[in-house]
C-alpha cells in the first residue's frame, strides 16, 4: 500500500489532500504544527481510516522536527511514496522588503524553501530504494516566471527558488523513478480551502473565467493525478489549478 507524508495536512488545503489519499486506499502521515484539538477531532472524523493514518506534530522550519516526521513515517508504514509539501508560512501583513525583520525573512525562506530541501534529503534515498516516488511542492500564480510581488518579497523569493529546486530534483531523480512537480492553487480562500467541488459549483466568481471559485478538492484531485504510477512522464512541471485566471490574452 502506498504511503504519503503530507505537511500541514490537518486543515486548509492540506485537509482535502489528506482525505483524497485516504479515500484512494493510501496510508498517510499527517504533520501538524500545534492544533491538537483539531487533530483529536479529525481522529474521530477519519475513524474509518485509523489503521492507515498517523499524526505527527512538528514545525517544518526546524530541521530536527522534519527528521522526526520522516522517522515516524518510515517506522510506522515502512516506505514513503509521496511527499506533499503543503506547509508553508506566510506573512499576512502587507510589508515592503525593508520592513521585514530578519526573523520574518528567515521564517519565509526556511518554511517555504529550506524545508523542502531537508525533507527531500531524507525521503529521496527511501524513494530510490523503492524506485518510485512523487514529490509535490506548492507555488503561487505565475511563480515559474519569477514575477515581483508587492508586499510579499520574502514569500515570493522562496517560492520562485522552489520552482528551480523542484525542476532540479526532477532532472536528478528521473532515472530513479522519482518525479517532482509544483502545483499552483490559485486564490483559494477561507472556507473554500476545505470545501469540495460540489460546494464550489453552487457559487459564482466573476473574477475566475470558469465562473466559480476554486476549492481544496480541485487541488487535491490535481495532486492525486500527478502522484499516480502512470503519471511518470509529468515531472519538472508547474501546473496551475486556477480556473483560467493565469491565462493571458
Amino acid at each position: 500500500m502506498r504511503h504519503a507524508i503530507i505537511t500541514a495536512g490537518s486543515k486548509g488545503l492540506g485537509k482535502q489532500v489528506t482525505e483524497h489519499f485516504l479515500k484512494h486506499d493510501c496510508c498517510v502521515t499527517v504533520n501538524y504544527y500545534s492544533d491538537t484539538d483539531r487533530v483529536e477531532s479529525l481522529k474521530e472524523e477519519w475513524k474509518a481510516y485509523q489503521d492507515k493514518l498517523q499524526f505527527v506534530q512538528g514545525d517544518v522550519t526546524k530541521k530536527e522536527d522534519i527528521a522526526k516526521i520522516v522517522e515516524h513515517a518510515k517506522e510506522k508504514f515502512g516506505r514513503v511514496d509521496y511527499l506533499i509539501n503543503n506547509a508553508g508560512p506566510y506573512v499576512f501583513e502587507k510589508k515592503k522588503l525593508v520592513e521585514y525583520s530578519d526573523d520574518e525573512w528567515q521564517e519565509m525562506i526556511d518554511g517555504n524553501l529550506t524545508a523542502v530541501f531537508q525533507f527531500a534529503k531524507l525521503v529521496i534515498p527511501i524513494m530510490r530504494e523503492q524506485h518510485f516516488g512523487r514529490i509535490i511542492n506548492y507555488g503561487f500564480q505565475d511563480a515559474e516566471n519569477a514575477p515581483g510581488w508587492m508586499y510579499r518579497s520574502a514569500y515570493s523569493a522562496a517560492k520562485v527558488g522552489l520552482v528551480s529546486l523542484t525542476r532540479s530534483i526532477a532532472k536528478e531523480e528521473a532515472e530513479n523513478g522519482i518525479t517532482a512537480n509544483m502545483v499552483l492553487p490559485g486564490d483559494i480562500t477561507g472556507d473554500m480551502k476545505e470545501a469540495n467541488i460540489k460546494v464550489a459549483k453552487t457559487l459564482n466568481d466573476p473574477d475566475t473565467p470558469v465562473g466559480r471559485p476554486g476549492s481544496g478538492e480541485d487541488l487535491a484531485r490535481l495532486i492525486g493525478f500527478l502522484c499516480q504510477d502512470d503519471s511518470d512522464m509529468i515531472t519538472g512541471s508547474v501546473v496551475s489549478a486556477a480556473g483560467g485566471v493565469h491565462v493571458t490574452d
